[in-house]
């Protein structure tokens, strides 16, 4: 029993095979390149703007997934020690970053937890209360001070990983620093739009449990439809094959597009 998640043991023993044929996350890694409507994201965040509600595309990509994890649990799974099992929560890990006192760039890691009763609103104001809690520039997260102790004493880091890597492996590893950890998270997000960089496809890391990776490239004109002036913000998705079927896979992402093109069903909270 991990203090993270359930050992599922009533699937299919095919399924049940695959993570030790597959025994390594990066072995068992697909991608896909999403595409989702700018203009009508767009549309919807400025009539939300207009009536004091201010809501960005993370949120709502978010809410969207989110949304449609509940109705399609099984994308909430991970794998560890070629075990599949079911997170006993919802997290979404994403970067931000800050400037030092220098001017220079600095990244730092957040993690939001979600509830089935949140909806677009409530989310937003999640990911608002992390961000402004952690941009000042003298300000350092709990995840960020564990780093800096660790670094300070030469050997530590590798045997600080090495020791958390082997205590995860056998479901040992204390449930304040998964809490800690960026990398045991139900989605990990990045918004290079942000930067006005292209999307890429990045991979789930080994060390953690985090099953799926999405990144948010800068919106551009939709070549596929022959429709320059309209907009499309390209998603570079990573997903960790082990975890469901790619029927399930399929059926998750019908409905993640589907709360995309009608983002007000996000509003109300999650309904059976």
């Amino acid at each position: 029993m991990r203090p993270d998640g359930t050992r599922v043991k009533d699937i299919p023993p095919i399924v049940a095979a695959i993570p030790y044929i597959m025994p390594k996350r990066y072995d068992a890694q697909n991608t896909i390149t999403e595409y989702i409507d700018e203009e009508l994201v767009k549309s919807y965040i400025r009539e939300k703007r207009r009536g004091g509600i201010r809501i960005n595309h993370m949120a709502l990509l978010i809410a969207a997934y989110y949304r449609a994890v509940l109705y399609n649990p099984k994308l909430n799974y991970f794998v560890m020690n070629s075990r599949i099992y079911e997170r006993n929560h919802f997290c979404v890990s994403f970067v931000i970053l800050k400037k030092l006192p220098d001017g220079r760039p600095d990244e730092t890691t957040l993690k939001i937890y979600l509830d089935p009763e949140d909806t677009i609103f409530s989310i937003q104001q999640k990911i608002t209360d992390a961000i402004d809690a952690n941009t000042a520039t003298e300000h350092k997260n709990s995840t960020d001070k564990f780093a800096r102790m660790m670094f300070s004493v030469p050997g530590l880091p590798k045997f600080v990983v090495w020791l958390a890597y082997h205590l995860d492996k056998h479901g040992l590893l204390p449930r304040k620093i998964i809490d800690l950890s960026p990398f045991h998270t139900s989605l990990f997000i990045t918004n290079l739009a942000s930067i006005k960089t292209s999307y890429i496809h990045h991979h789930c890391y080994e060390f953690g449990t985090t099953s799926v990776f999405v990144c948010m490239g800068k919106p551009v004109p939709d070549y596929m439809s022959g429709n320059l002036n309209k907009k499309i913000m390209p998603l570079g998705v990573v997903m960790d094959e082990r975890i469901c079927t790619g029927y399930e896979y399929a059926a998750f992402y019908n409905d993640f597009r589907k709360f995309l093109r009608s983002p007000e069903t996000l509003e109300e909270p999650y309904q059976e």
